[in-house]
């Protein structure tokens, strides 16, 4: 009989069970580690253009029917005044008590036809709402591709593309047969690729706006190979992103990509879908890892004032799950503000260093361009002897070269305020397979902008981004 996750909480703290998880690191599938180098790669978005992969990281949730519009709009926070077809919006759910689930980008593809891509939290949460509400939808899920496929053909339903940099618009023209259409951020436009017709989204992740694209799986080998011959034929250095950059490019934009879906509390809803998610569900064989542990799983989530995302809630709607909590959430004193955390090089150097001295204590390795060793990351962010902020994402930047990490902090933290993040686990580090026997230590970390990257701050459209800066 295959256990649930409510299953899991009531034998243990699932604390203990997240922070000791066996899952491994985090995979990025299908997707080749590196085309050229993950420094060129990363150079390539800031310099010249770049094609994302986006084909097999993420799921993808079809929501079609007569209702299909209320139902999203009841389990999501966004409103959807003036949300007509060929419009995306970033999507966000929440518990009834306000905390995030995770997020996704919702595409209207015809009047009663959404799909909506990202990770599986907010997938889960969308067909468990469906399974349970008597909405007249349908629901179709094609989830992401498997980790560690060993050499198992791989088929999504769609092939997903993101070609972006200061010279993309020299490929877009030529793979469009002329000029593309003049989209705004957020919107979608078709556009020829060679013989084909594709969606194309005006978009962008790490801070030169580009085009994402889909289609047909079927039509990907095709639709990379006319990408490939259009940056030849304009003579543009074009780079195809491994999965080692590619989780990078957040840094730089500001989008924490991962934080702990606030599932494991509450009853009545949150216990139904406790019991309806699988002990091989993200939430329960997903990882915890960090400096930071709390017997309350509850202090690892995270509500999206914290985030950036207030301004998205449709505040009139007649209802959404959430919105009770959210209004009492909206201006309270302890909601934290988002932040990019500096990591002082000198103290990057004394972690790594550790490894090359046989005999002495060792610290937690950093490894490039992106430590993060769990599904989500907590580590300890310090002034003096209390703690005032969380570190979320981390990650190494070419461009800008240092590490940088993204995370939340007390609304009394000021940019450039320095202060001392606890790198590693405490004990010795827990029982996760990706996280070997190690001390802890500090690093030294400036409280800089989100987006860090002066690009994104400045050239994106009007977004959590800007409002958020």
């Amino acid at each position: 009989m295959v256990k649930t996750l409510e299953d899991i909480m009531q034998e243990s703290n699932i604390v203990d069970v997240l922070r000791n998880s066996k899952i491994g690191m985090y995979v990025y599938p299908v997707v080749a580690p590196e085309f050229t180098n993950w420094r060129s790669e990363q150079n390539a978005w800031r310099n010249s253009v770049v094609v994302y992969d986006q084909s097999h990281h993420m799921d993808e949730v079809t929501v079609e029917g007569p209702d299909a519009e209320a139902f999203l709009s009841y389990v999501g926070i966004n409103s959807f005044a003036n949300f007509g077809t060929d419009v995306a919006k970033h999507f966000v759910p929440v518990t009834p008590e306000g905390h995030v689930i995770g997020d996704h980008i919702i595409f209207r593809l015809e009047e009663n036809k959404f799909v909506t891509v990202g990770r599986a939290p907010t997938s889960n949460w969308i067909m468990f709402q469906a399974a349970i509400g008597k909405w007249n939808v349908k629901v179709s899920h094609d989830p992401r591709s498997d980790s560690r496929p060993d050499g198992k053909a791989i088929y999504r339903t769609h092939y997903r593309f993101q070609i972006q940099g200061p010279d993309a618009d020299k490929i877009f023209e030529k793979i469009n047969g002329g000029p593309v259409p003049e989209v705004k951020f957020f919107r979608v436009a078709d556009i020829n690729i060679g013989t084909r017709k594709v969606k194309a989204l005006r978009h962008g992740m790490a801070g030169a706006p580009g085009l994402e694209i889909w289609g047909p799986y079927a039509d990907k080998h095709y639709i990379q190979t006319t990408i490939q011959q259009a940056a030849r034929d304009v003579g543009v250095e074009m780079h195809f992103v491994g999965s080692r950059a590619y989780s990078t490019n957040t840094l730089e934009s500001g989008w924490i990509p991962s934080p702990l879906p606030g599932i494991y509390t509450g009853g009545g809803m949150m216990k139904e879908y406790r019991e309806f998610l699988t002990e091989n569900s993200y939430e329960a064989a997903g990882s915890i890892g960090g400096s930071y542990v709390s017997e309350n799983i509850e202090d690892y989530y995270v509500n999206p004032f914290e985030l950036g995302y207030g301004f998205y809630i449709g505040w009139k709607k007649d209802d959404f799950i959430g919105k009770d909590a959210l209004a009492k959430l909206k201006d309270a004193p302890s909601n934290r503000k988002k932040v990019t955390f500096e990591w002082n090089a000198d103290d990057v150097m004394k972690v790594i260093s550790s490894s090359f001295k046989p005999g002495e204590k060792n610290y937690k390795w950093i490894d490039f361009p992106q430590p993060n060793y769990a599904s989500s990351s907590a580590d300890m962010v310090m002034h003096g002897d209390k703690m005032v902020g969380m570190s979320m994402f981390n990650g190494y930047s070419f461009n800008e070269r240092c590490m940088l990490s993204l995370g939340v902090v007390d609304s009394s933290v000021e940019v450039g305020d320095v202060l001392e993040l606890v790198w590693g686990e405490p004990n010795g580090g827990s029982g996760k397979t990706s996280t070997e026997p190690h001390e802890q230590t500090t690093i030294r970390v400036r409280v800089s902008p989100t987006p860090y990257s002066t690009e994104a701050r400045t050239s994106y459209a009007d977004s959590w981004r800007t409002k958020g800066n």
